[in-house]
């Protein structure tokens, strides 16, 4: 990978790191609070509890993107960005151009979800 290839992925990075950290999203808890209005009609609260669930849903998948985001970036500096975590070899640019956050070659990332897919079947 070329010195300018690596820029180009930090710069995206810390622009995606940047959209999740000032997004507002995660800095906003009106969503996790229930209204004592909503204590007395059950349909409200249930509305109420499945609103909440889809918010805890989607900033723990936030969280968990900007931590990957934080360990590619620490990758960069390590020098070891771009190289799939389990086999060393390169990662196609395609995969770090939709995913830059990434550790994990096409097909190594394709086995590691046919793993969990299992684990979670099995469960």
């Amino acid at each position: 990978m070329t010195k300018a290839d690596m820029e180009k992925y930090k710069s995206k990075l810390l622009q995606l790191r940047y959209s999740i950290l000032n997004g507002g999203f995660l800095k906003t808890s009106e969503d996790l609070h229930i209204s004592s209005d909503d204590l007395s009609d059950e349909t409200d609260l249930a509305n109420n509890v499945i609103q909440q669930n889809v918010s805890f849903s989607i900033r723990n998948k936030e969280l968990l993107k900007l931590r990957m985001i934080e360990a590619a970036l620490q990758r960069i500096e390590d020098g070891t960005y771009g190289l799939c975590d389990d086999c060393d070899e390169e990662i196609e640019s395609g995969r770090l151009h939709n995913q830059p956050w990434t550790s994990l070659c096409i097909v190594h990332a394709e086995e590691r979800e046919r793993e969990n897919s299992k684990y979670v079947r099995n469960a």
